[in-house]
């Protein structure tokens, strides 16, 4: 069921994402390139593929062991510098 939501919201944000994306092209095609109009819809289409790519950069990750063995391996040098031992 998460899968199917996760799916749901992805399929929803890159329809917003196209939306935006034709938006920005009719309004370059009709008042140039560099227009107010145009460089507003190319900012809100900027906005639209970050939140995407934030939202989902974590589909492709390791696992969460995986991901706590660097972390500790990037946190290990920290604590050795110090007399204690830091556990974050």
């Amino acid at each position: 069921m998460y899968q199917t939501e996760l799916n749901k919201y992805s399929n929803r944000m890159l329809d917003e994402i196209n939306l935006k994306r034709e938006m920005m092209i009719k309004s370059a095609k009709a008042t140039g390139y560099t227009s107010k109009e145009t460089i507003f819809y190319s900012q809100e289409l900027d906005k639209l593929i970050f939140e995407y790519q934030c939202t989902f950069r974590n589909e492709h990750k390791p696992s969460k062991p995986l991901r706590n063995c660097f972390h500790q391996m990037l946190v290990w040098p920290i604590a050795s510098l110090s007399s204690e031992i830091i556990y974050i």
